[in-house]
């Protein structure tokens, strides 16, 4: 998987820099579109990018992959036209399961929100 192939990611245009054997990076400019009631990107957004490096990630050794379980700790507010980077790093692979650990940065490496997400291989999407 080399190509961004995500239909919500690429409504969101959102980036993917980098991908390689349990890791991907991507990266998302936030929009006024995204802001919630106080006017700071909305935490579903947030939790959006993660997962999708974490789906990058997860999916990059070739058998298909879906998240069984994922967590988020958000730690700052991310405001409208911060550059987000989702940086996602396999911790574990056993058996069918793996886990990832991701974590959300602006410039310059200011850490907004950590994620981790539990994935399990299947034998087929439908």
């Amino acid at each position: 998987m080399t190509d961004l192939e995500d239909p919500t990611c690429q409504a969101l245009r959102i980036q993917l820099e980098e991908v390689g054997t349990g890791r991907a990076r991507l990266r998302m400019r936030a929009t006024a579109e995204m802001a919630n009631l106080h006017g700071f990107v909305h935490g579903g957004y947030l939790f959006l990018l993660a997962d999708a490096a974490f789906a990058y990630a997860s999916n990059s050794h070739g058998r298909p992959a879906v998240a069984h379980s994922a967590q988020v700790t958000f730690l700052r507010a991310a405001a409208v036209d911060d550059e987000l980077v989702a940086a996602a790093v396999e911790v574990e692979r056993y058996g069918r399961s793996g886990i990832y650990d991701v974590t959300i940065t602006r410039h310059p490496n200011e850490v907004i929100a950590v994620f981790r997400g539990n994935s399990m291989t299947v034998a087929a999407i439908r």
